[in-house]
């Protein structure tokens, strides 16, 4: 009995050994618990801040303006250029005379400040010749004329660029005329407003 109870306490030793060196070893083997997972975090972007605007009435754009006169300021154009007289110049010369520059001068400023408004609208001046001369000699001193036409008006404050110059020479002189009060009406310049388009 003493043997079998020396036994029973060596099993029990034996198991209580084992037992614990069993807990240790288990306890070593268990991984370890993970780490809690963190959850992702959505970035939210917040909304847009919703401010109530009053609706106020569409403004409507004004249309481009035009740079070319209307029906009504043509005709106050064609007015003033039937009220401009030919400036006249003397026998074989393409200096404007002090008459000349007073006619040019009479209504060149309202002229100015119409076109000053319209920069693509284009005055024609004409230069004119008396018959006498060569057709080639006649037709550089019309444009001589017109020229020195332009540069007066130019000083005046009209843009050169609004002047279109042709030279007619002699071709349309009097043919009626042979004396010197006929051909002085022949030696002028002359202005033609823009053809309509």
């Amino acid at each position: 009995m003493k043997r079998s109870r020396g036994l029973v306490l060596v099993a029990a030793a034996v198991l209580a050994l084992g037992v614990g060196c069993a807990k240790k070893k288990v306890a070593q083997q268990q991984p370890p618990a993970p780490a809690p997972a963190e959850t992702p975090r959505t970035q939210t972007t917040p909304a847009p801040e919703r401010h109530e605007v009053a609706s106020t009435p569409r403004r409507e754009e004004p249309a481009p303006r035009s740079n070319m006169p209307d029906a009504a300021t043509r005709k106050r154009i064609d007015d003033l250029l039937a009220r401009i007289e030919d400036a006249y110049f003397d026998y074989d010369k393409a200096s404007l005379r002090p008459d000349a520059m007073n006619t040019l001068k009479a209504d060149s400023t309202e002229l100015r400040d119409i076109l000053k408004d319209f920069p693509d609208y284009k005055i024609t001046i004409e230069g004119l010749c008396d018959e006498r001369g060569s057709a080639e000699y006649n037709m550089a001193l019309g444009q001589k004329r017109a020229e020195a036409a332009r540069d007066y008006l130019t000083q005046i404050g009209i843009p050169a660029d609004q002047f279109k110059l042709v030279s007619y020479g002699k071709e349309k002189a009097n043919a009626e005329c042979k004396d010197e009060s006929c051909w002085q009406k022949d030696r002028h310049v002359h202005f033609v407003a823009m053809a309509n388009q």
